[in-house]
Formats: C-alpha cells, structure tokens, sequence
C-alpha cells in the first residue's frame, strides 16, 4: 500500500505564487509517472502537470509558463510551484503516483486526499 500526502494550498490574491507539495510513503518498489491533477466546483477534474521517472514533463496549456513540476525522487516526492495564479486556477489539487509492487509487472494509480487552492480577484 501506497500513501501519497499533499500540502501546501491554501488561499492566495490573483498574481501570487503557491507551491504544492506530495510525499509518497509505504510499502514504495517502483515508482513511474508522478502528477498534479485539479478539480473545480462543478467540474472534472483535469491534468495539471506530470513528470516521468526520467524528468519528462508535460502540462495542461492553461498553465505552460506559469506552473512548474518537479521531483524528488530519493524522497518520493513532487512539487508543483504555481505562479502567476489567476481566480481561474481554484480548485482542489490531487496528487497522483504510477507505483508497481515488487514482483508485479504493472503500475498501479494512487491518489492523495486533495489540498484546496483559493485564488481571489
């Protein structure tokens, strides 16, 4: 079992920064992917950003130039450094983790329990 912890959201003004923060913890063998996703009151939720165990990244066009993942991969850990926030950017943000078990041969999705992030106009 795999336990992924999220911090770092909060409230902030529109124009300001926040960094979002996930630690992955347990029963850990291989980790893949790692990615920030977001929902919306109302919405689904959406891919924000992701990153490969080899540094690939990629991002939702909403964010390209303002957002940036990074990892850390001795801790099990990402980061998503959210500048430029804009009122459009609230949601609430998961964290989200492709981990195979010793043994398997295939990945399994884990989530975290989600930080709010209030962008005010």
């Amino acid at each position: 079992q795999v336990l992924l912890v999220e911090s770092g959201g909060g409230t902030v003004q529109a124009g300001g920064s926040l960094r979002l923060s996930c630690a992955a913890s347990g029963n850990i063998f291989s980790i893949n992917t790692m990615g920030w996703h977001r929902q919306g009151l109302g919405k689904q939720r959406e891919l924000v950003a992701s990153i490969a165990a080899d540094g690939r990244t990629n991002y939702a066009d909403s964010v390209k130039g303002r957002f940036n993942i990074s990892r850390d991969n001795a801790k099990n850990a990402v980061y998503l450094q959210m500048d430029g926030l804009k009122p459009e950017d609230t949601a609430v943000y998961y964290c989200s983790a492709e981990h195979m078990r010793f043994g398997f041969s295939w990945y399994e999705d884990y989530w975290g329990q989600g930080t709010q992030v209030t962008v005010s106009s």
